[in-house]
């Protein structure tokens, strides 16, 4: 689940130099704020800083849910209305309703009429409306006659659509139906033909925002984890100045940038699968029932810009404020203290701005880098393989630190 909060003044174009803070969900969420062209985020659940909580009538803030799997009873969950019901939960608790919520694909997991009816009784219990995209797992009976009939209503083809929200373009693709054997998830003439055509009226300042199940770059083809034809649907969008892709299918948090262009996946609601290539194929992965909602934790991601590597970060749901406390690296005086930590592998560490001046963090080797952080503002990354990790502030370069992982 990821929640989105954007303040656009449609009469300035989105400065993407400044398009940044950080994004960051809890559970399966992600709150982000945009405005004055830098994105903010905090954690579903925990209090919001002032002056991201504006009421100013241009906000739009929304949610992004999926890979719900309504009817999957396997162990790697055996009970994922509940875990989807904790999705709900966090959503209603948000200190401002989101104007909507994007599903982005597998509702279902059987494609049956009870999972659909399960579905929409849980996400009923939101007082605002849901706008979806089918995933594989939702087409497997009657050509997806079903799904289109409960959710595809005012949709094209497959189920494709878009709407315009406070200035910003939402474009909802489907890539999951007409699969190939071996192949990967593909979008058809008639959907590109139909893109092309939806965005040709639009500015090229405005702020587009697309959805689909399948990531719409190859994340992984061995394992399908691509759309073959994603290639000239981007061609359609490079005139645009922000432009950001939200998918799921792949049940983790992955992502990277493309000029102006913004990839984002988030995880299920249900389970997790796989890193790519770390087993034999994708699929539900098992984890202790005690580690269930760890692994379907917090991750954080920020940018800065469109030069600047994304930064994304998971940290357990549970405990994530403990962790934090006690892995924490303060820059101040223009330096890092500690200036080396010792952490076990696994460890999240979270750095804390309390200098007068902005500072980052930048791994020497490449790992990982921080967007530029105010007064008080803060950056974590996990370290889940040993070693020894030197970085530094580019900003200022004197500032040197060492994470020992081991």
């Amino acid at each position: 689940m990821r929640e989105v909060r954007m303040s656009i003044d449609d009469e300035t174009e989105l400065d993407r130099r400044n398009f940044l803070k950080c994004m960051a969900w809890v559970g399966t969420g992600a709150a982000w704020t945009l405005s004055s062209g830098i994105l903010k985020g905090s954690p579903l659940g925990q209090s919001v800083p002032a002056p991201m909580m504006s009421h100013d009538a241009s906000t739009l803030r929304f949610v992004q849910i999926s890979d719900s799997h309504i009817g999957f009873d396997k162990p790697a969950n055996t009970d994922v209305t509940a875990t989807l019901r904790a999705a709900v939960a966090k959503i209603k608790a948000a200190p401002e309703p989101p104007a909507f919520v994007l599903h982005t694909g597998d509702l279902t997991h059987l494609s049956k009429p009870a999972e659909f009816d399960t579905l929409q009784q849980v996400l009923s219990e939101l007082s605002v409306p849901v706008f979806y995209v089918p995933g594989e797992h939702d087409v497997l009976e009657d050509d997806g006659q079903s799904y289109l009939q409960r959710f595809g209503k005012g949709t094209s083809g497959a189920g494709w659509h878009s709407f315009d929200q406070n200035g910003v373009h939402f474009i909802g693709l489907v890539n999951v139906v007409n699969l190939k054997a071996g192949g990967l998830g593909t979008l058809g003439n008639e959907q590109l033909e139909w893109l092309e055509k939806d965005v040709k009226r639009l500015k090229s300042s405005t702020p587009v925002v697309v959805f689909a199940h399948i990531p719409l770059w190859s994340v992984y083809p061995e394992w399908g984890w691509g759309t073959e034809d994603s290639e000239r649907a981007l061609s359609y969008l490079k005139r645009f100045g922000s432009v950001s892709v939200l998918n799921g299918h792949i049940h983790q948090v992955m992502q990277k940038v493309e000029g102006h262009v913004t990839f984002h996946t988030a995880m299920s609601t249900a389970f997790p699968q796989p890193a790519p290539g770390s087993a034999p194929s994708p699929g539900p992965m098992k984890v202790a029932d005690d580690r269930l909602r760890k692994v379907l934790g917090l991750s954080r991601i920020s940018f800065h810009g469109v030069n600047h590597p994304i930064a994304i970060t998971d940290v357990p749901l549970e405990a994530e404020v403990q962790t934090a406390a006690a892995q924490e690296v303060v820059m101040d005086n223009f330096s890092f203290t500690p200036g080396t930590a010792s952490v076990p592998v696994g460890t999240t560490i979270m750095w804390t701005n309390r200098d007068d001046v902005p500072h980052n963090v930048v791994s020497t080797e490449q790992k990982f880098k921080s967007p530029v952080l105010d007064t008080d503002e803060q950056f974590s990354h996990r370290f889940d393989e040993p070693g020894s990790y030197k970085y530094f502030c580019s900003i200022h370069p004197k500032m040197t630190g060492r994470i020992v992982v081991g």
